[in-house]
């Protein structure tokens, strides 16, 4: 019996089913983290209308406030809120369980994935969720944007992004999203069994090449603001 079986086996033994079992909160993990991933990319293309000006970004914004008759953007927002909400949950409880089961660490030396970027991933992620709370306030709800007009999603993005703290803490979150992508990449690819000298150098192509272009198009907005080039 593999160790996933195990896994699985000993949490149904117990009377808590597939999700009690470490692999089954793994698997809730990379479900998630896909979902997450497909949100954050398709809000980064979203976001680049800006660079085409005031009228476009704004019919940009108009076109996902009426879809399906206004309930779409609900919708989208119910699913990405219950994934971030499950994400969560499951990395946590996995450490604690980690934690548990070892207290004192693990004495043998961690596999190719034990990078910076994992070992750093409670961090940036707690700087994520406080960054996802923050920007919803900012730029959806306006609540802590002092100029913030509902009817001007364009003005709001340049306003917003013209205060240097704002635009400095927009930066430090996409470098942290930047390492729980990476490495969020990284063990996808070596769950689908590509641990293998032979495909680490793809491997690794792929997690910096999907990270370097998010991260590099999401830190350009308030780079491009502060500079004068969106205006």
């Amino acid at each position: 019996m593999s160790v996933a079986e195990q896994s699985i086996a000993g949490a149904e033994a117990r009377g808590h089913g597939f999700l009690a079992s470490s692999v089954g909160r793994k698997v809730v993990m990379a479900a998630t983290g896909v979902i997450l991933f497909g949100f954050v990319t398709v809000h980064m293309i979203g976001n680049t209308q800006a660079y085409m000006g005031a009228e476009t970004f704004n019919g940009y914004a108009k076109f996902l406030h009426s879809m399906l008759h206004g309930a779409g953007i609900w919708l989208f927002r119910g699913v990405l809120l219950a994934a971030v909400g499950l994400h969560i949950w499951a990395a946590v409880s996995l450490t604690l369980d980690n934690r548990a089961a070892r207290p004192v660490g693990y004495r043998a030396q961690q596999p190719v994935a034990s990078t910076w970027a994992s070992r750093t991933m409670r961090w940036s992620g707690f700087i994520l969720a406080a960054f996802i709370i923050y920007h919803l306030m900012h730029l959806t709800v306006g609540n802590v944007h002092p100029s913030f007009d509902p009817a001007n999603p364009y003005a709001n993005f340049v306003s917003g992004f013209k205060a240097p703290a704002a635009a400095g803490f927009y930066i430090v979150a996409q470098l942290c999203l930047g390492l729980h992508m990476w490495h969020g990449v990284w063990s996808t690819t070596q769950s689908l069994g590509l641990v293998h000298p032979r495909y680490d150098a793809l491997r690794r192509t792929i997690a910096t090449g999907l990270t370097v272009l998010v991260v590099g198009v999401n830190i350009s907005f308030p780079i491009a603001v502060l500079t004068g080039f969106i205006h």
